[in-house]
């Protein structure tokens, strides 16, 4: 189950732990990316809070955290070669996997109707 926030990031939540990343529209809107910066394993996170950031050849952008968590593992393959966020940004271009809180707070994000929707 993909959740989206209105940042722009994605979440996919299995047992209790959500992997975070941007969404493809994000991906796109940002161009090629060139350089990203990964929270730290064991780094407490608050909802809408800087979690990482991402410049591209355009511009540098905050990814945000989506709730509150225990980032748990980062990507460090996307730090190695940031282009992987743009040719798979839903999948093999995640960025940092979040222990939740409190696992009932991802029912207030969008789904994916919502999040197409938003974007137009």
């Amino acid at each position: 189950m993909l959740k989206f926030t209105a940042e722009h990031e994605w979440l996919k939540l299995e047992d209790g732990v959500a992997t975070v990343g941007i969404t493809t529209h994000a991906a796109e809107q940002l161009g090629d990316l060139v350089f990203v910066e990964l929270p730290e394993v064991g780094a407490e996170l608050v909802k809408d809070g800087n979690a990482a950031t991402v410049e591209s050849v355009k511009a540098a952008s905050d990814v945000y955290s989506p709730l509150d968590g225990e980032v748990t593992e980062v990507n460090q393959a996307i730090v190695d070669d940031p282009s992987l966020v743009n040719s798979d940004p839903q999948a093999a271009g995640w960025f940092f996997k979040l222990r939740l809180k409190n696992v009932a707070d991802a029912d207030a994000l969008m789904d994916e109707a919502a999040y197409k929707e938003l974007i137009g």
